[in-house]
């Protein structure tokens, strides 16, 4: 074969065998790829064992959900309070994920939040509570056959993380909290991770929201967030993997935000890390909120036009945000219901779908 032939038959089987290039590498960008159903929807396990043949009609590989116990309380509202919650409490709902015949919704996460979140960092005996708590929130999810936590550490009662507000804030330094911060999330760590070693836990702000470096943060709202993430990574078991599903993706329409996300994540936030090579394990996933801005501007069912995202630009940044994660997109809803299909126009679940497919004429 002379060698011009020979070339053109190389391109010939390159184009052949990837066609354009852009439909394969799209394609394979989404291999492996996760979408987690998380919204004001968000079941209980005897909700879904009721409903998970429905629920698994849906495009989603999994799904967030909280855990009712047999006594007064409310678990993932009070986990970082005073109340002391017992394993025995959960194991109805323990039986409730075991006996549920999943098959699509493979990647189950329990919630966890950091509310009431008023706990004095310093305070062992109330810091004895809150990972005798976490442990349990672990077994849960162990026993459950789950895949982890999504762990809200937004601030939705007490002011955790933001060093003003401390009650020993003017008796120690920013620095002494952060190596008390820091100390906690390894013992929170070693808490779940000792009860759950091959844990994944999704979290809804990484370290982007914690001011950047130190020297910003002693005035930052969740500037010791970072100390404890810090903190949860120096315990982390080789198994475990953290995952900054990065809540501030919500309206992200285009590519080019997500893969600047990606890099926040993945560059800039190893920066700000104190933890050195093991940030490494941390992965890159993003959300994205279907009903973004309802409150001001509708959720229009009957009128796409006039939501944040139509049904068009709804599957085309779910696509981009699986193309560029790691693994996790999840999906956040508050008027739309996708278990019950409340306000739920078919378009939209059309959308979802579309996103994962293989694309258009390939």
């Amino acid at each position: 074969m002379k060698r011009r032939d020979y070339a053109t038959a190389c391109i010939v089987f390159v184009v052949l065998t990837l066609g354009t290039g852009q439909g394969l590498v799209a394609q394979d960008a989404l291999k492996g790829k996760k979408l987690i159903e998380w919204g004001w929807d968000e079941p209980d396990t005897r909700s879904i064992r009721q409903n998970v043949r429905k629920m698994e009609q849906m495009p989603f590989d999994g799904l967030v959900f909280h855990v009712a116990g047999s006594k007064s309380g409310n678990f993932v509202w009070e986990m970082w309070g005073g109340r002391r919650f017992e394993l025995a409490e959960f194991q109805g709902a323990i039986n409730d994920l075991k006996a549920t015949p999943f098959q699509r919704l493979t990647d189950r996460f329990l919630r966890v939040n950091v509310t009431p979140g008023k706990v004095d960092w310093y305070d062992d005996q109330a810091w004895a509570v809150v990972l005798q708590n976490s442990t349990v929130a672990a077994q849960i999810a162990k026993q459950g056959g789950c895949k982890g936590f999504m762990f809200d550490v937004e601030q939705y009662e007490g002011q955790l993380f933001n060093y003003g507000k401390q009650k020993h804030r003017d008796s120690k330094s920013f620095a002494e909290y952060q190596a008390k911060v820091r100390q906690r999330g390894r013992e929170w760590m070693k808490a779940v991770g000792g009860q759950f070693p091959e844990i994944t836990i999704l979290l809804t702000f990484g370290y982007s929201i914690t001011g950047g470096l130190p020297k910003n943060r002693a005035g930052a709202s969740y500037g010791l967030l970072a100390d404890f993430l810090d903190g949860m990574l120096d315990a982390c078991s080789p198994r475990t993997r953290i995952v900054d599903a990065w809540e501030g993706a919500y309206t992200y329409k285009r590519k080019d935000q997500f893969r600047k996300a990606y890099d926040t994540i993945k560059v800039k936030s190893a920066e700000w890390s104190g933890a050195g090579e093991k940030y490494r394990r941390v992965q890159a996933g993003f959300g994205i909120w279907m009903d973004c801005n309802w409150r001001k501007a509708g959720w229009h069912v009957d009128d796409f036009a006039k939501n944040h995202f139509t049904p068009a630009e709804f599957e085309a940044a779910v696509r981009s945000a699986l193309e560029v994660s790691d693994e996790y997109v999840w999906i956040y809803t508050e008027q739309p219901r996708w278990w019950t299909s409340e306000q739920l126009p078919t378009a939209y679940i059309d959308a979802l779908r579309n996103a994962r497919a293989k694309p258009k004429g390939q």
